[in-house]
């Protein structure tokens, strides 16, 4: 299953209480396996399930961790996520999570005069 960097976004907004999180265009499998990816990025803390016959690892998320929460940090802002996003979309779709975090710190630090 490939990683998607706005079901993580959504992920860690929820498990931070925001209100407008809508996970409806994505499945069960997906959630899971994402909730799963955000525990071993130690984005998050929580408990996984892995079991036999199981397709994808799930996962019940407890907290976020400090690198979760300077990740949502960077990446709550929507205009910021969209510019972010848009940069590396035209990039031809390949890269990593460190490199999404560094891209949203500058766009960050840009808009701040920093």
């Amino acid at each position: 299953m490939p990683r998607d960097m706005n079901l993580i976004r959504w992920l860690l907004l929820e498990l931070e209480g925001a209100e407008n999180v809508n996970l409806e265009s994505y499945s069960k499998e997906q959630i899971e396996y994402h909730r799963h990816l955000l525990i071993e990025a130690g984005l998050a803390s929580g408990v996984e399930v892995i079991g036999a016959g199981m397709k994808y690892p799930e996962a019940i998320l407890e907290l976020l961790t400090w690198e979760g929460h300077d990740f949502l940090d960077a990446a709550r802002n929507e205009s910021v996520w969209k510019k972010a996003m848009g940069k590396l979309s035209s990039s031809g779709g390949a890269f990593t999570f460190d490199i999404v975090k560094a891209l949203l710190i500058a766009i960050l630090k840009d808009q701040l005069g920093i």
